[in-house]
């Protein structure tokens, strides 16, 4: 019986195992289409911002 319990616990683990993991990459591929969304929207909206040195200060300022 034991061998039993053993087997049916590394199933159980596995199958937990393997549902994390699918559940990981869904995440990441809706994270990763968020973010591309946000970049295509933030390009066709011309907000790009870009960082100037000023010269006297040595800062980084946007403009």
């Amino acid at each position: 019986m034991p061998p039993l319990i053993a087997f049916a616990g590394a199933l159980g683990g596995l199958a937990v195992v393997r549902w994390a993991y699918r559940t990981a990459v869904r995440i990441n591929q809706e994270l990763e289409e968020a973010r591309l969304s946000r970049v295509a929207e933030t390009a066709r909206t011309g907000e790009v911002k870009t960082l100037r040195r000023d010269p006297v200060t040595g800062a980084y300022r946007p403009g």
